[in-house]
């Protein structure tokens, strides 16, 4: 199935992108409210399992190459498995800190991608306004860090620390893709890698952890089909739908949409507090994505 490939973000796919960037703002209060029904991992989990045939149905409709024949494997299960410790720490930070907080912290994802890029990837390497833009984050970062006057819990710091390093394992998946034999798969099968290994490890590491259901009721249900339906299935496929169309580049602008709709719907839906020392740091961090991410324009060659 062909598409037309567009050079700059038109009001559709700037719909799409906040639509995208909105939905995961909620997954984090999503996350955070099913946890009281399911353990972390175990929420994480059935997840992917619930999530991989909506995703194995759209590759067949839309007839995408699924193989693991192409040197895909072992980088494949190397990105599922950095995808199960991303979840496993991120789904678990939920218990010990905020919605606020963590997605913040989580979206430092650019920065430690593009740390690790400068030495890793060539042509990737920190211009002047990308190094401030890494600098203005990590300071908002230890700014968040330092100044945390309504802890959810007592252990909150750990929270924290817990999705930082989610973060890295993000970044760990991204780099993954670029510099090994997995970046000759579509889309949809890396991320068929991600939902399979990541169901073989995460449901019987949650089997070993404990209990894996708390207090289950039909409104949690409802809130995790969600998730799976609408988040994961429905979410990531227009993501790589809009990827196909649209310049990435352009698209990498829109990265700090999605914590600042995570902060938002924390304060309208859970009612956290969010302290001025809070909101500083958040704007160091969103000001980051947005100078991480912008690539300098190509200007025209004059013959």
């Amino acid at each position: 199935m062909s598409v037309q490939r567009k050079d700059r973000i038109d009001l559709a796919g700037g719909f799409w992108l906040v639509l995208f960037a909105g939905l995961m703002g909620i997954n984090q209060v999503l996350v955070k409210l099913v946890n009281a029904g399911l353990a972390p991992i175990a929420q994480a989990g059935l997840r992917s399992v619930c999530a991989l045939g909506p995703v194995l149905l759209y590759a067949w409709w839309t007839r995408k190459r699924l193989s693991v024949s192409d040197g895909s494997l072992m980088p494949g299960i190397l990105c599922g498995s950095l995808f199960s410790i991303e979840f496993m720490l991120m789904f678990t930070a939920f218990d010990y800190t905020s919605v606020s907080r963590a997605t913040m912290l989580f979206y430092t994802m650019p920065f430690w991608l593009a740390l690790v890029a400068h030495f890793a990837i060539p042509g990737e390497r920190l211009t002047l306004m990308r190094a401030a833009g890494l600098g203005l984050a990590f300071a908002g970062v230890g700014w968040a860090l330092a100044h945390n006057e309504h802890p959810a819990t007592e252990w909150a710091f750990i929270g924290d620390l817990m999705c930082i390093g989610g973060a890295m394992c993000w970044a760990g998946i991204a780099l993954t893709a670029r510099l090994t034999k997995l970046y000759k798969s579509s889309p949809e099968m890396q991320l068929v890698y991600q939902l399979a290994v990541s169901s073989v490890i995460l449901l019987p590491v949650a089997a070993l952890s404990g209990p894996m259901v708390r207090e289950f009721t039909p409104v949690i249900g409802a809130m995790f089909a969600f998730q799976v339906l609408v988040v994961v299935a429905f979410g990531f496929l227009m993501w790589f739908r809009v990827l196909a169309v649209y310049p990435a580049s352009d698209m990498a602008s829109f990265g700090f949409l999605t914590p600042l709709f995570g902060v938002a719907f924390g304060w309208l839906i859970l009612g956290e507090t969010i302290t001025w020392e809070f909101v500083g740091a958040l704007a160091l961090v969103c000001i980051g994505i947005v100078l991480v991410n912008r690539k300098p324009k190509k200007r025209p060659v004059v013959v």
